[in-house]
């Protein structure tokens, strides 16, 4: 299986790439437009994590620039009837801070407005991506705050997750502070859906 390719751009449109490796063998990889969007133009250099679906009469190549990327990737392709092409499509139009927010708020809307996925399969996605939530990284500039274990590594944890979802610090950190002075052993996945719900409300 392949897993990873280093190389040169020699083609690239919105649909995906062809790398040529030094050993002078080309790849096409199907890629989000978000992850060709950041491609250098043609005879650059790119790497790309790659996951390989293998099919009976093809073997497809799907590229993306970290290896959170590719593990949101193959969180998605998980989740029954939810093939690759859908799964990319997704992944042009949300990053993982706004699919984990979609994701906690259980908004069909939001996902229905992906091609190709309609208010009942966008509700079925969900559904299956509420146990899966977890699993979803935040983006660059959240995914390195505080690996702590324990309490205070949740309380990190917590407050890294709902800023990358654009909340300010000094709105959510008192909500979190009382949120974990009555459940102590929550987890930051827990903690972030109960103050999100602490919010809407508040809003609503």
């Amino acid at each position: 299986m392949i897993g990873y390719v280093q190389g040169t751009v020699l083609s690239a449109d919105e649909s995906g790439l062809v790398v040529l490796t030094p050993g002078g063998v080309g790849y096409t990889v199907a890629a989000p437009t978000s992850v060709i969007a950041k491609l250098p133009g043609k005879g650059g250099e790119v790497e790309l994590f790659i996951h390989t679906q293998v099919a009976e009469k093809a073997i497809d190549l799907f590229g993306f620039l970290t290896a959170d990327d590719l593990a949101l990737f193959r969180t998605l392709i998980s989740i029954d009837k939810l093939g690759p092409k859908k799964a990319l499509a997704i992944l042009s139009m949300f990053d993982a801070d706004h699919l984990r927010e979609i994701a906690f708020r259980e908004d069909v809307k939001m996902l229905s407005t992906v091609p190709g996925i309609g208010p009942k399969s966008a509700k079925q996605i969900l559904w299956n991506l509420k146990d899966k939530v977890d699993k979803i990284k935040p983006a660059v500039g959240t995914a390195s705050v505080s690996a702590q274990q324990g309490p205070q590594g949740e309380y990190m944890d917590t407050l890294a997750g709902l800023k990358g979802l654009g909340y300010a610090e000094d709105e959510v950190r008192p909500m979190i502070i009382a949120l974990f002075d009555e459940e102590p052993d929550l987890d930051a996945a827990g903690a972030i859906r109960a103050v999100l719900k602490k919010i809407n409300a508040a809003r609503s």
